[in-house]
């Protein structure tokens, strides 16, 4: 029936959180981590699929909504053309199981609004499934991009996180969410945060580790940012990173839980990368754990924040 309803719904789908979960931390904390009162802001964070909001900005998520930040999780498809690993139930269908995952996925990482736009997943680059009609490759962006900045403006949210220009490793979707989220923001005036990954730092410390390197072969395309290209990393407490690693695998159609194994997790997963645009926002109160913070001029660690 959830399928049907995205199928049929021009506008978003408003899917309410389930309520709190504590996670049991996991492994050792790599970090020593103040935690900002964020309470009266709120941050809005757009994704191309389920899964994504745990693989890029799980840390990110968890601790905003443990600082007292109000986060608006905005998925643009219910990832249809990812197979799944595991049998289906009876009557189930992929777009419905995923979204039972992302809701999942989201109460883990303290999500106070979670938001559907509806489109379908567009499949990797070159495939003949990115013309399809409902493909979010082909959306209009300006349309969508109104539809994030009435969500954000209804929010009052003065930080908005999206993809970067490259779609993180190219994929046709997240280089959709760019357009669409970096439109919004300025349609809002928020300040802007474009995720991405550190492939210096994953080629160092967790070579061929993170999802993301299986996801950029598949694509057959290059992946990330080198480190000077970068302005802000957030790192995670081992709370944080349990939380994440929960997160990655209730997407359990998706994820093997062997792929992201807890000996070695830290070293893949355990920062989060973003180039931001404007003046800092709410992100940038978490602390930068850039390897290069002293040196980048948009860099800040002082708690100065801009909006709400």
């Amino acid at each position: 029936m959830l399928s049907l309803l995205l199928q049929l719904t021009p506008g978003p789908v408003l899917l309410p959180p389930r309520g709190p979960h504590v996670c049991e931390p996991l492994m050792a904390a790599r970090l020593d981590l103040r935690r900002p009162d964020l309470r009266g802001h709120t941050v809005l964070v757009l994704h191309a699929h389920p899964d994504d909001e745990s693989i890029f900005t799980g840390i990110t998520l968890r601790r905003l909504a443990d600082a007292g930040a109000r986060t608006v999780l905005v998925v643009a498809t219910a990832g249809e053309l990812g197979e799944s690993r595991v049998p289906l139930r009876v009557g189930e269908t992929i777009p419905e199981r995923r979204i039972a995952e992302l809701e999942r996925s989201a109460e883990l990482l303290g999500v106070s609004r979670l938001v559907l736009l509806g489109r379908r997943d567009s499949g990797l680059p070159g495939w003949a499934s990115a013309s399809h009609a409902r493909a979010l490759a082909v959306a209009d962006p300006v349309r969508l991009a109104r539809t994030v900045a009435e969500i954000a403006d209804d929010e009052s949210a003065g930080t908005l996180v999206h993809d970067d220009e490259h779609g993180i490793y190219g994929h046709p979707d997240h280089r959709a969410t760019h357009r669409i989220g970096a439109t919004a923001a300025v349609l809002v005036g928020a300040a802007g945060y474009r995720m991405t990954v550190d492939r210096e730092h994953l080629h160092v410390s967790a070579r061929d580790r993170h999802l993301v390197h299986g996801a950029a072969r598949s694509a057959q395309v290059a992946f990330g940012r080198v480190t000077a290209e970068i302005s802000l990393a957030v790192g995670g407490s081992a709370r944080e990173l349990a939380c994440k690693r929960a997160a990655i695998t209730a997407h359990e159609s998706q994820v093997d839980p062997d792929a992201v194994p807890v000996d070695g997790f830290a070293d893949a997963y355990g920062y989060e990368w973003y180039r931001r645009t404007g003046a800092p926002g709410v992100l940038d109160a978490l602390g930068n754990a850039h390897l290069l913070a002293g040196a980048c001029s948009h860099a800040s660690t002082s708690g100065a924040l801009v909006g709400t």
